[in-house]
């Protein structure tokens, strides 16, 4: 019997399965098209399986031996330099790991959005199946219009503007991640979202931010206005059953309208397009009905029998609390803050000690 598909996604919050616009967009497809997946809810990047770099050992793979009595003299020093390298390695790996990350049933990773999709049509759960070739052509459409207008904005709201920024989106990454990924993985993420939209925004993006914050808010103001138009009264964009657009759509709007930004005009313009907010509380409840308590920490979130959010929670402190140590003792090691003095007779009962820190770490 094959083994099931695994997903692994940010927990959720703010009332919603999950936080992050991605993650979202994938569980919401899943639910549409009633795909078997095992889902790890998680807030810590370290359990997803599209970290798969070892910090062990060095670019070669293999364990050092030494040889001879000449090989021996700088063996002490070597040792700890492999040391240093795999202690601050364990950071390496901890932001190495993207969510959503779908483990197939194969033992395949898959960690980008719309590849995860992909994946999920070829095991026949399409949600497009029945649509015409004029509502595929539309659905191209609408998310491309979605990217260019809607997600811009969705990076500068949560992201970049400060208020919302420190009070919301910071807050909950800081108070749902491990220590002591919490101190630093939100401003990297913020560095990475800031990197998205330059590429977004392109060659024409006005130099001067108020001009840039008008002007994206602008386009997702028509963008908004269009999206209740073309869904009128209908309880999905094409008709009675939903289809990849709806994931991608509702994970856009939902985030906006459930987030309790103290910097929302955005938001506040959605709030007054009814058919639209309709429509996310039509999803949301209908399929997502045990989902989206205020989190974190997300294991306090009663999970369905598909779910599984931080099982091994006390693990990972443990893990976390020893990476951050291991991160500073390498770092002063390899600047030289800390020297270590060799000696002949205690040099092989450090050896060994290390050795079984390292086994214990990788157990």
């Amino acid at each position: 019997m094959a083994a099931p598909m695994e997903l692994f996604c940010w927990a959720g919050g703010w009332g919603l399965p999950s936080v992050d616009l991605d993650s979202l967009a994938v569980l919401t497809y899943a639910r549409f098209t009633g795909a078997p997946l095992k889902v790890h809810k998680i807030t810590n990047p370290w359990r997803s399986p599209s970290g798969t770099q070892c910090p062990w050992w060095g670019e070669g793979g293999s364990e050092h031996t030494g040889g001879g009595a000449g090989e021996s003299q700088g063996r002490g020093a070597d040792i700890y330099g492999q040391a240093a390298k795999g202690l601050l390695g364990i950071l390496s790996l901890s932001m190495s790991g993207t969510l959503p990350a779908l483990r197939t049933s194969h033992g395949e990773v898959i960690s980008v959005p719309h590849k995860i999709i992909t994946h999920l049509r070829k095991e026949k759960y399409n949600a497009d199946y029945d649509l015409s070739a004029r509502q595929g052509a539309d659905t191209l459409a609408f998310m491309s219009l979605l990217e260019e207008k809607l997600l811009p904005v969705l990076i500068h709201t949560f992201w970049v503007d400060s208020k919302n920024y420190v009070e919301v989106t910071r807050k909950w990454y800081a108070e749902a991640m491990p220590f002591p990924l919490n101190f630093f993985l939100p401003g990297r993420m913020q560095r990475q979202h800031l990197e998205r939209l330059q590429l977004l925004c392109g060659e024409h993006r006005p130099e001067d931010e108020e001009e840039l914050e008008k002007e994206l808010y602008q386009e997702a103001l028509e963008c908004l206005t269009l999206l209740a138009q073309r869904l009128g009264s209908q309880k999905f964009f094409f008709g009675d059953a939903p289809a990849s657009l709806d994931a991608f759509v509702f994970s856009y709007l939902v985030l906006l309208l459930q987030a309790k930004l103290p910097s929302g005009k955005l938001q506040a313009h959605l709030r007054g397009l009814p058919t639209l907010c309709a429509y996310c509380t039509h999803i949301l409840s209908l399929y997502f009905p045990w989902d989206g308590a205020e989190v974190p920490p997300p294991r306090q979130t009663p999970a369905g029998p598909e779910t599984e959010e931080e099982p091994y929670g006390r693990q990972n402190q443990i893990l976390s609390v020893l990476a951050g140590l291991a991160a500073m003792v390498g770092y002063a090691l390899l600047s030289g803050i800390v020297s270590i003095q060799r000696a002949a007779p205690a040099r092989t009962p450090a050896t060994r000690a290390l050795g079984m820190a390292e086994e214990d770490e990788e157990e």
